[in-house]
């Protein structure tokens, strides 16, 4: 199988290192990633600078590598459409492995998720996979990578619905301290909307980012209730966002035929 990998946290962090190593062992590993960090860049887009794209030396296993100075969508939309050859398109790209977790409506801030979706927004299988845990220690992430190579494994005949992606959850344990698998719904918020306001040396107001985890249990099949339960999380996400239950109410009391009623 031809595997696309990219990610959020730049093409020499420890999760993709890891992830290009155990997926080179049964399949052919392209990477195209950010030439630097670039988390909670969401699915923004390069629109009105070059995009710089650099082939690096191939390391880690994997067949051929570029870093790109765009965001995480710029590296898998460009990387499929001028970048690599007919011959080296892939059959499933995978965003990961995120370092911290990418869980419920945060999801919508996160370069990892956003990087899968836009394979999928291409019609590609995708899938997002994140440790769920700030460790950095190499070990855990081992540990997600082989978990990922067999998930592919697992899956090479799952059909992927349209505008769909899974998204991955691994708790940062060993893997006997597991307490298994859980197919999820996304959860609602992990953190509170708090910010420290502060003055700096020259007596301007500043604020920072300071929310705490939320301590309220999820509803039982939560992505972030099995992150709690030590169960690694896996949630199909689509981009669909159209809310087809509210068209019918919505026309009724918009009146859409007639324009001359809106002057």
């Amino acid at each position: 199988m031809k595997i696309l990998l990219s990610n959020d946290d730049g093409v020499m962090a420890e999760g993709i290192k890891a992830l290009t190593v155990a997926l080179s062992k049964e399949h052919d590993v392209y990477v195209v990633a950010p030439d630097r960090e670039r988390s909670a860049a969401g699915h923004s887009l390069t629109l009105h600078t070059p995009i710089r794209v650099e082939e690096l030396d191939s390391k880690f296993g994997a067949k051929r590598i570029w870093i790109t100075s765009g965001t995480p969508g710029d590296c898998v939309k460009i990387g499929i459409n001028a970048i690599l050859n007919d011959d080296e398109k892939p059959d499933l790209i995978i965003s990961g492995i995120n370092h911290g977790p990418n869980l419920g409506s945060d999801i919508l801030y996160s370069g990892t998720v956003s990087c899968a979706m836009e394979g999928a927004m291409m019609g590609y299988p995708s899938i997002a996979v994140s440790l769920a845990s700030m460790s950095s220690e190499p070990e855990l992430f081992k540990n997600v990578a082989e978990f990922t190579t067999k998930f592919v494994h697992k899956i090479k005949d799952f059909s992927f619905p349209s505008k769909t992606i899974l998204n991955i959850n691994v708790p940062g344990l060993m893997p006997e301290d597991l307490a298994g698998v859980a197919i999820t719904r996304l959860g609602g918020k992990m953190f509170t909307d708090e910010y420290d306001k502060r003055i700096d040396p020259r007596g301007k107001v500043y604020y920072w980012m300071a929310g705490e985890l939320i301590k309220h249990c999820e509803n039982d099949d939560s992505d972030i209730n099995a992150l709690r339960w030590n169960k690694v999380s896996i949630t199909p996400i689509t981009f669909e966002m159209t809310q087809e239950s509210s068209i019918p109410e919505l026309e009724k009391a918009v009146e859409c035929d007639n324009i001359m009623d809106w002057y």
